[in-house]
């Protein structure tokens, strides 16, 4: 369970919150808080008051995978290999051991053919792959996700999004302007001027928002199809 207790850090002012392990979308208008509230989980950043833990952890305790919208710009090594190996050279893992964890991430997420590529020859959707395996090879406590999808096409964001549900990842939270994506996890939170606006299931959360920009897609178009044809 992630616990937010008395939160009050930049635009975020959170008095109590629970969120249940699993995959958790966070949405919300801009300048809403939640990047910053990703960072804070992730252990980027300190509250200014009140607390969060993570499985009774205080927040930055545990491993963290994170990914945010542009993740060409933090690109340590010259090759795709090197790099999604890093996290596993920091903690100084034998070189087999990691040759063989950084296979087995790549032909996960389907990218074994640019393991010998330089990143900054990779387009904005191979970027991100290679940022969310760099993320995921350490097998982290927690896996913090910033609009990692926006530079991924439809078909690539769902196959990425069964992976992450297959994935050992406890704590798997992510912040995105894709409703349809965001009707995919486990919960999701809704933040609005740095308050919760709802949390919970996503039946429960997109209910009070039919009709409205926040309604999943998807879920509007088989609505339409189903008065259409009569069925519910």
């Amino acid at each position: 369970m992630i616990r937010i207790s008395g939160l009050r850090h930049g635009v975020l002012d959170i008095l109590s919150l629970l969120v249940p392990a699993g995959n958790t979308a966070v949405i919300g208008p801009n300048g809403s808080g939640k990047t910053t509230l990703l960072r804070l989980l992730a252990g980027m950043e300190e509250p200014v008051q009140g607390s969060i833990t993570i499985g009774g952890e205080p927040g930055g305790t545990l491993t963290v995978g994170w990914v945010h919208e542009f993740p060409g710009r933090n690109a340590l090594f010259s090759r795709v290999r090197d790099e999604i190996a890093s996290p596993l050279q920091f903690r100084h893992l034998e070189c087999d051991e990691i040759l063989k964890k950084v296979e087995e991430i790549s032909g996960l997420l389907g990218i074994s053919p640019l393991l010998d590529r330089e990143p900054e020859s990779l387009s904005g959707g191979e970027q991100v792959l290679v940022a969310l395996a760099t993320a995921m090879v350490s097998n982290p406590g927690i896996l913090v996700l910033d609009e990692w999808d926006s530079h991924l096409d439809a078909h690539t964001t769902a196959v990425l999004q069964e992976h992450l549900h297959r994935t050992g990842v406890r704590w798997k939270v992510q912040c995105t302007q894709d409703m349809d994506l965001a009707a995919s996890a486990d919960t999701v939170l809704f933040l609005s001027g740095g308050q919760v606006l709802a949390c919970g299931p996503p039946g429960e959360v997109f209910s009070e928002h039919l009709g409205s920009c926040w309604y999943p897609p998807s879920w509007r178009w088989r609505e339409w199809s189903s008065s259409l044809t009569g069925q519910r």
